[in-house]
């Protein structure tokens, strides 16, 4: 017997890394406040670690659009794997050349580009999609704002989020 709703439980575990920054600052807070010495010192530490954790948290959860999406997405030793009810494929995440979000589709999709290969469409609601944002940021100038404000933006057209080698004249902007 669960005495918190789905709703409030799939919230939470939305916003996980927010929460456990909370307790880690009214930690750190708690031993600041109290007998000093050491333990203030490393309840200031707490309070930094537990702001970092925010900061990160948040980006995280506001990338997470929900689950339940068709297909599951795997990532593994430097390889994204996509397994959709249609169509799938594979991507290695070094060999990423263009990352674009589609809103024209229902749920919006990750649409990677590798040299020689079809692209790969990802749902952003698909299964394990959310191990996808280590990739994105991991990505050499991507910039984590611009892409999380797209993701929740209503664009009504593809946006290129990244390029590795840019095929626009170098004085247009990307986005």
């Amino acid at each position: 017997m669960s005495f918190i709703r789905p709703e409030a439980k799939l919230a939470l575990w939305r916003w996980r890394e927010v929460v456990v920054a909370g307790f880690v600052l009214i930690m750190g807070l708690s031993w600041v406040s109290g007998p000093g010495g050491l333990l203030a010192w490393l309840g200031w530490l707490l309070i930094l670690v537990s702001a970092a954790l925010a900061v990160i948290g948040v980006q995280r959860a506001r990338f997470r659009t929900g689950a339940g999406g068709q297909g599951v997405v795997t990532v593994d030793e430097g390889q994204i794997t996509y397994l959709g009810p249609l169509d799938g494929g594979i991507v290695a995440t070094r060999e990423i050349e263009r990352l674009a979000l589609d809103p024209t589709s229902s749920p919006a999709h990750w649409v990677l580009d590798q040299s020689g290969q079809p692209a790969l469409h990802i749902p952003v609601n698909a299964e394990g999609a959310e191990a996808l944002f280590d990739v994105f940021s991991s990505l050499p100038g991507l910039k984590t704002e611009q892409m999380l404000s797209e993701l929740n933006g209503k664009s009504r057209h593809p946006v290129v989020i990244w390029e590795r080698t840019p095929s626009r004249p170098a004085h247009l902007r990307l986005h």
